[in-house]
């Protein structure tokens, strides 16, 4: 009994890790994104 609630718990605890680990890719790829654009906007001009 003791175990299922504690592995529930851990489960939970690495869903929500997952989903900021997730977050801060996709952050990162916007940025990249981003900086690519101006980048390439400042090679043309």
């Amino acid at each position: 009994m003791k175990n299922s609630a504690k592995r529930e718990a851990y489960a939970k605890k690495q869903e929500e890790k997952g989903k900021k680990i997730i977050g801060w890719i996709f952050g990162g790829l916007i940025a990249l994104a981003l900086i690519y654009l101006i980048w390439s906007f400042s090679m043309m001009a």
